[in-house]
């Protein structure tokens, strides 16, 4: 297959929806030889802070000298992004050449009455053939949206689960409280085996307190009282029980949880399994990860930072974020400039609500290329309701030129909602299109 027929076939396939359970996905990766049987696993569920979390392990065991697989999703620049080998990309050539392959597979299964395998179910089986063929020490696999019978869920024994933050997301599908979500969520813990949570809030900690204890597993959980941070110009310098001044080159204070239970995570690897993984290696890792879209900062003057805040209690988080830096030189006396795009099917009302009262000017925008985006025009008569500056843009090249105008070259713009427009309005603010050729641009 070529590129471009690659492509194509995987956007046909997203008319097929999703359907729930394992069966699909475990004929699949059966008919291909069970891949994911030869591969050890760090499984990662929740709501808010996987992708970091994630982030920081990986980049942790490459540094460590571990081949280090990563499969995450949704992703930000590339699609190919969604399969990494010590944080590079597979190749435009593999990739068509593994899709090819399951594809074949795929038709067969229809051939012999089975159902068509999702995009998402094609994907995790690429992902475990294309690690497993390229002799992976360890995968950092995160899961798609729940646990339980998420497709990555057909792995029989990773090495430790761990579970970020849980937060009402997807009710839709997983539940309409949080105790029925973290369920879920907690639905990857596997018997006899080691879990790692975040610091949830109670009714979560619950669940995933009787789920271990239910299949025998070993439980820790971060300790927020034993994380303290400093924040420079360079990033966030944390302290974490015997883990002392480890910058990490990330800007939310949002991380600091983050960090603390990914060092939970590379504890138990290092004293239940015997990874090598020193300290001096450990700092090097998380001093240089790059993880698109958390409070990224991607241009100077104006400074413009990019959040993919899509939910409540990540926009709690952003606003945290965003108050904790007004207090210093870099946004001291600036205007803050939001631009906001969402999806019609999040809550968006309480984004709005708990971080409105922090800019001087917002600018709404559509999701570009995706049918659940919230109009613009829309979301700023919501956003009316709570702010009397705001304004709807056309289009991203628009949305940005709005904010730039609104705030000056000093002020700070910050981008957030739907990850799906991010990595777009990203590539557009670093390739300077969205100035015009007149006064202002010049």
């Amino acid at each position: 297959m070529t590129e471009r027929e690659t492509f194509e076939y995987i956007e046909s396939l997203q008319a097929l929806g999703s359907h729930l359970g394992l069966d699909s996905v475990k004929e699949l990766c059966r008919r291909l030889g069970n891949p994911q049987d030869d591969l050890k696993f760090i499984h990662v569920a929740g709501t808010n802070g996987k992708g970091s979390i994630i982030a920081m392990i990986s980049e942790t065991l490459t540094v460590c000298g571990y081949k280090t697989g990563r499969y995450i999703s949704p992703t930000i620049s590339d699609y190919r992004e969604r399969f990494c080998i010590n944080g590079r990309m597979i190749s435009k050539k593999a990739l068509c050449e593994y899709v090819e392959r399951i594809k074949e597979v795929c038709d067969q299964m229809v051939e012999d009455g089975c159902v068509h395998p999702t995009p998402f179910e094609l994907e995790t089986a690429l992902a475990f053939l294309y690690f497993k063929e390229k002799e992976c020490d360890v995968v950092v696999l995160e899961t798609g949206m729940g646990g339980l019978t998420d497709a990555t869920n057909i792995i029989q024994n990773p090495l430790v689960c761990v579970i970020s933050s849980i937060s009402m997301d997807h009710m839709q599908f997983l539940g309409k409280s949080l105790s029925e979500i973290a369920a879920v969520k907690a639905g990857i813990i596997k018997k006899g085996g080691k879990v790692v949570s975040y610091p949830q809030k109670p009714e979560a900690m619950d669940v995933i307190k009787k789920a271990a204890e239910e299949q025998g597993a070993e439980l820790f959980v971060a300790d927020a009282e034993k994380a303290n941070m400093s924040m420079s110009s360079k990033g966030m310098t944390l302290n974490y029980r015997h883990h002392k001044k480890i910058l990490l080159s990330l800007y939310g204070t949002y991380q600091l949880l983050n960090a603390a239970t990914a060092l939970e995570v590379l504890d138990c690897l290092k004293e239940t399994y015997g990874f090598q993984i020193s300290e001096e290696k450990l700092k090097k890792a998380f001093a240089q990860i790059v993880w698109p879209a958390r409070f990224e900062k991607i241009a100077a003057k104006p400074d413009v930072y990019i959040d993919g805040a899509h939910n409540e209690d990540a926009a709690v988080e952003l606003a945290k974020t965003i108050a904790f830096y007004k207090a210093r030189p870099s946004f001291t006396n600036k205007k803050i400039i939001y631009i906001m795009g969402v999806l019609k099917d999040k809550e968006y009302d309480k984004i709005i609500r708990e971080t409105y009262s922090l800019a001087d000017g917002i600018v709404t925008v559509k999701t570009p290329h995706n049918a659940r985006a919230m109009d613009a025009y829309e979301l700023a008569r919501a956003v009316s309701v709570y702010h009397p500056n705001v304004t709807a843009a056309d289009g991203l090249f628009e949305a940005v030129e709005m904010a730039y105008l609104m705030g000056g070259k000093e002020c700070v713009i910050i981008a957030f909602g739907s990850l799906s427009y991010l990595g777009e309005l990203k590539a557009i603010i670093q390739e300077h299109k969205w100035t015009r050729r007149d006064s202002h641009g010049k």
